[in-house]
């Protein structure tokens, strides 16, 4: 019976996700897991608080240390960036799985990957969205040339924060 094997499934779906908890330190949803991961890899200081107001850390090192960080994690890239317009870190740093449109989820799967990595300049990227009329708020639409100038991995087109070769290493552990 299909109940009887979801049941199973979410018995080891609920233990993998404590696992995950123990090793990041808060539950295993994927907001969680994304800002962990991206602290490890960007060396990046998250809040005490998983609540904090437009930021979930600081960049500890590099060009960027000091600056304000908002992680997101999407399973999929869609063109959307969720953004809370009272309160705005400096940069968005979005990992993503592979590109795909919108659409309805309905007999599909969204596997938790990383294929893509995005640094947006907040300063920079609202002042043209709001030149262009974009609606900023959750599912703000951003237009291709804005991913496309955004993207640090797998491709480096954003030089604001130049990955290593342990950084691009670590990103590929993550690829669907």
């Amino acid at each position: 019976m299909s109940l009887e094997r979801l049941a199973e499934l979410l018995r080891e779906r609920n233990r993998i996700s404590t696992e995950i908890a123990a090793l990041i330190g808060r539950p295993a949803l994927n907001s969680h897991i994304g800002e962990y991961i991206a602290s490890q890899i960007f060396d990046i200081a998250l809040h005490e608080s998983a609540t904090h107001k437009g930021a979930d850390g600081q960049f500890r090192s590099g060009p960027l240390r000091g600056k304000t960080v908002n992680v997101k994690l999407y399973g999929k890239k869609e063109w959307i960036l969720d953004i809370n317009p009272a309160a705005v870190a400096d940069h968005y740093l979005v990992l993503t799985g592979p590109s795909g449109p919108a659409a309805s989820s309905r007999g599909g799967d969204r596997p938790l990957a990383i294929d893509q990595v995005f640094l947006f300049n907040m300063k920079q990227l609202l002042p043209e969205l709001e030149k262009k009329g974009v609606k900023i708020g959750i599912a703000t639409s951003i237009a291709n040339k804005y991913w496309e100038q955004a993207m640090l991995y797998p491709q480096q087109k954003n030089i604001e924060l130049t990955l290593s070769n342990n950084q691009r290493q670590l990103l590929q552990l993550f690829k669907k």
